[in-house]
């Protein structure tokens, strides 16, 4: 479990540092109004990753507890999402695709701070795309509906961690120079990450299929 749980971390991990509606987010709130609103965006953001994760948990395992076959028809689905996830990170680390960031100057409290950051990530229909695909890496490796959630408070903490890091560092004047000239490595690392799990999915998915 352990090994499951440290390479979708890996996965995970390399999906928040690239540019997204929680990165711009969390940028936009750092140069419009500083470090302490984008800490907030960053924790909302981290909370709603432990939404998903909860709700991949208990609402995909419900359902594969009721339709045990379900199982191998997500994993197809869900191993080629991320599959083109992959592709879509391996295409942009080609190009040198660069985000474009822009700050947000609403003047905000803690709480609304914290609840845009919520928003934009629970609202996000790529993030149930994406969290579901997970879920579904999870489980098809044998792991229980509360083995699941136990990933939960990891994804949670690399989010915060994460995103916490960008706040400070997109508070300085020198940040998004300094983001550039890493982002395209990483979105190469993510693609190969993403497309590993993606294959490994679908690999087994089409096995299932095979066996019956």
């Amino acid at each position: 479990m352990i090994e499951i749980y440290l390479l979708t971390l890996a996965g995970i991990v390399l999906g928040q540092i690239l540019p997204g509606p929680n990165l711009l987010a969390v940028a936009g709130a750092a140069l419009g109004q500083g470090r302490k609103a984008a800490m907030f965006v960053a924790l909302g953001v981290a909370t709603a990753i432990f939404a998903w994760v909860a709700l991949a948990a208990f609402g995909l395992g419900a359902l594969l507890a009721v339709f045990p076959a379900l199982l191998t028809a997500m994993k197809l689905i869900g191993g080629a999402y991320l599959c083109f996830l992959a592709l879509k990170a391996f295409r942009s680390a080609a190009r040198g695709d660069a985000a474009a960031f822009g700050a947000t100057h609403a003047i905000w409290s803690a709480r609304q701070a914290w609840r845009h950051g919520l928003l934009v990530n629970i609202t996000n229909p790529k993030s149930a795309l994406m969290w579901g695909a997970v879920a579904t890496f999870l489980f098809g490796s044998g792991l229980s509906p509360l083995q699941v959630l136990g990933f939960a408070p990891l994804g949670f903490m690399s989010a915060l961690t994460v995103y916490s890091i960008y706040a400070m560092l997109f508070s300085s004047s020198t940040a998004r120079g300094s983001y550039g000239r890493f982002a395209r490595h990483v979105q190469a690392l993510f693609g190969l990450a993403f497309g590993a799990i993606g294959g490994k999915l679908v690999a087994d998915g089409c096995s299932e299929i095979f066996k019956r």
